[in-house]
């Protein structure tokens, strides 16, 4: 695809989830110095780089789509995949004959309610959607440049590796998609590490009721801490640990279950994490640009221009000011910043 591949003299702008909101993607694009040619926006010197999560939740899902795939078709712009397109081919692909279900993905609440707001806004527009999920197969999984990556959770050499080995490239297909309804599987390791980040279990008896009544046993890791101690040391996650559970020393199975990425690599750039506050590098080559756009936090890019040590200075955003009506958001309002 002509979007996929661009001369590294460019400079990047890496955008972070959008989730629907359209609007604000416009105003950020707009302030970064890219301009609508021919109905598709562009800019004479870089290229941007979405790090997934274009729909669900957001009032302009399916603007946000055109906007964000003409760029990608016209090669203004490169994608990877965010675990929400993930999850919608899954939700609307059937399950073959004799696996026990209907759909990969389980019609129950949670998925519903988490989908709704993509559905609903194409229900005038089936063929379209159709489109758009033929379309999700062709984003790439990662992007892998010798001056920079991207993904959308977590950067796992050895799967990544492994990966291109046995697709071929960064793309998943059909049968992998089918392949990863299986967690315990190979392709369901790459998709849930990729797309959904690394996890530990919490004690026995411990759960978590997060920010979205969801109630886990699981906590979201970070993927380059460096000779973690404690639980604190490596919790990733906008829901905190309950104080003493953060107090806790890894055990060296646990340690042993973690990743890190080498001082030595390059500059890497998720987003997912729903990050609050001034954004700021995680660590000199790790970067989160997922600062909560749908929630009336910020919509985040990084302009990357090939230093290999980030710096807060490199990003810019637009503020999303939360409307007089106190219901889920029916509008944008953004400020430039």
């Amino acid at each position: 695809m002509p979007g996929q591949e661009r001369s590294a003299s460019r400079g990047y702008d890496i955008i972070g989830d959008i989730h629907g909101c359209a609007h604000t993607l416009v105003r950020l694009l707009d302030q970064m110095g890219y301009r609508k040619v021919n109905g598709v926006y562009e800019h004479p010197r870089r290229q941007a780089i979405f790090i997934g999560d274009i729909i669900d939740r957001g009032p302009r899902i399916r603007e946000a789509l055109h906007l964000v795939r003409d760029m990608v078709e016209h090669g203004s712009a490169r994608i990877v995949m965010g675990n929400h397109e993930y999850n919608a081919l899954g939700y609307c692909t059937r399950a073959r004959p004799g696996s026990g279900k209907t759909f990969l993905r389980e019609h129950n609440a949670r998925h519903d309610r988490l989908i709704r707001e993509t559905l609903e806004q194409f229900e005038h527009y089936p063929h379209e959607w159709n489109e758009f999920l033929e379309w999700f197969y062709t984003i790439p999984l990662f992007i892998d440049e010798p001056d920079f990556r991207a993904v959308h959770a977590c950067w796992d050499s050895d799967l990544i590796t492994k990966f291109k080995e046995s697709q071929g490239g960064a793309c998943i297909d059909d049968e992998f998609l089918h392949a990863s309804a299986a967690i315990e599987s190979f392709a369901g390791q790459v998709m849930d590490t990729l797309l959904r980040g690394t996890d530990l279990r919490l004690p026995p008896g411990v759960k978590i009721t997060g920010k979205d009544g969801y109630v886990r046993e699981f906590f979201r890791t970070k993927f380059w801490a460096d000779n973690p101690i404690t639980y604190a040391d490596v919790v990733f996650q906008p829901d905190p640990l309950p104080e003493d559970v953060a107090r806790r020393e890894l055990t060296e199975a646990e340690r042993s279950q973690l990743i890190s990425y080498p001082a030595s690599a390059p500059p890497v750039f998720v987003g997912h994490y729903w990050m609050e506050g001034e954004p700021a590098p995680l660590k000199h080559n790790v970067a989160c640009i997922d600062f909560s756009a749908v929630k009336y936090g910020k919509l985040v890019a990084y302009r990357l221009d090939g230093e290999r040590t980030l710096s807060r200075d490199k990003f810019v955003w637009v503020d999303v000011e939360r409307p007089e009506q106190p219901d889920y958001p029916t509008s944008e309002d953004s400020v430039a910043r």
